[in-house]
This record gives structure tokens, C-alpha cells and sequence, in this order.
């Protein structure tokens, strides 16, 4: 039986993840994180999508981020920043943030006897997001296996896809509507298409408009 593990947000790009790993595993389970960000809405999302998708989740929490990372996704005194400043990285990133999401999720896994672990970063909508590339994916699966002495494989169904190509596969995947509506991917923590304002909703709607126009006009390969 083909096992894995997704690093799971109850955002956009995770819970396509989520139902990409259901086709393509027999046993999923995912991994949440409490890490100090600024809504606990995201946490309420991955909940309610993980308990619809029969996946069991596990949540756990990583305190010490919030007090080591200067960014507005833990510091609730600073605004996120809706214009990213020239050669700068936005104030949304959180240093780190996903290579100790796929360290916890690694060692969670050995102790399960999975080697599948799946993870929504990419890099065509880049952002600013060093840990999103893939060059980074390759040399932390290769770190893993070497710390831990044991073959990983990360998956990241989404690396080349830009977000209207996101919702496509979403679409594909049959759970277009649950997407739009249901998984937290704004800043402020607003379900849905969320504020419209901050620099992850503006590139969410932006995707989606271009997948649904593309689908109107009969322009989807």
C-alpha cells in the first residue's frame, strides 16, 4: 500500500496537494502547523477540508518561529506589505519556514515508515520565496535522506504550474468549488477569495480569472 504525507495549510495550493496525493496514494495523512501566524483561521480551514476529505491531520505546534522571525505573518503589530520593495524579499516571508515543515513532516514520517511527502511550493508565481524553489526541494531531499538515513521522496505536484494552471488541476481534480470557497489563502485570514487587497489574494484572483476565462473561451488543453 502506497503511503504519504502532505504539509498541509488549508490554503489554495495545499489542498489541491491534498486531493492530487488522494488520486495518486493509496493512505494519505497530512500535517498542520501551529506556528504563531497571524489567523487561526488557516487551522480551522485545514481542519474542516481534512475531516471532508476523510485524511487524518495532525497539527503541530512550532512556537519558537514566532520569536526568532521578524515578518507580518507573526508579528501582529506589522501591516503586510501590499507592494514587495525593489530586491527585496516581501515581509510575509518567514525564513525557514518551510524547510522545518518538511523536517518535522520527514522525521514524522520515518517514525510511520513513509517516504512520500508532498508539498505545495513553486516557483513559476514567484514571490520572492527562496525556500519555494525547486532547487531548494532537490538539496533538502537529499539532506534528509543523508540525516536520517532513509529515502525520502518530496513531491511538489505544483512547482511549474502558475495559478491559473492551480486551478485547472483543482478543477481536474474535482474540487474546484471546495477550493474557492472553503481553504484560506489571504493574509488576513478571510476564507474564500479573502480581502482582494493582499499580495496573496491579488495572485490567487488574478489566477482564477485567467483559469475561467481561458475555460469560457474553450482555451483548457
Amino acid at each position: 500500500m502506497s503511503k504519504a504525507i502532505v504539509v498541509f495549510s488549508g490554503g489554495q495550493d495545499s489542498t489541491t496537494c491534498l486531493y492530487w496525493a488522494k488520486k495518486n496514494f493509496d493512505k494519505v495523512e497530512a500535517i498542520a502547523y501551529d506556528y504563531g501566524q497571524r489567523h487561526v483561521a488557516e487551522l480551522t480551514a485545514a481542519r474542516h477540508i481534512a475531516n471532508e476529505a476523510g485524511v487524518h491531520l495532525h497539527i503541530f505546534k512550532l512556537d519558537l518561529m514566532s520569536g526568532i522571525s521578524h515578518n507580518s505573518l507573526t508579528d501582529q503589530e506589522m501591516n503586510v506589505d501590499a507592494d514587495q520593495p525593489e530586491n527585496s524579499p516581501p515581509n510575509t516571508l518567514v525564513e525557514g519556514r518551510n524547510m522545518l515543515f518538511l523536517t518535522y513532516a520527514a522525521v514524522f514520517a520515518k517514525a510511520k515508515g513513509i517516504q512520500d511527502l508532498i508539498t505545495g511550493v513553486g516557483q513559476s508565481d514567484y514571490s520572492g520565496y527562496p525556500d519555494c524553489r525547486n532547487v531548494f526541494i532537490v538539496s533538502l531531499n537529499q539532506t534528509l535522506n543523508l540525516s536520517m538515513d532513509y529515502t525520502y521522496r518530496i513531491h511538489t505536484p505544483l512547482m511549474w504550474l502558475d495559478k491559473s494552471e492551480i486551478w485547472q488541476l483543482a478543477d481536474e481534480l474535482g474540487v474546484f468549488e471546495l477550493v474557492r470557497d472553503q481553504t484560506v489563502t489571504c493574509y488576513h485570514g478571510i476564507p474564500g477569495s479573502g480581502c482582494g487587497n493582499c499580495p496573496s489574494c491579488k495572485l490567487r484572483n488574478r489566477g482564477l480569472n485567467k483559469y475561467l476565462n481561458a475555460r469560457k473561451n474553450g482555451r483548457i488543453e
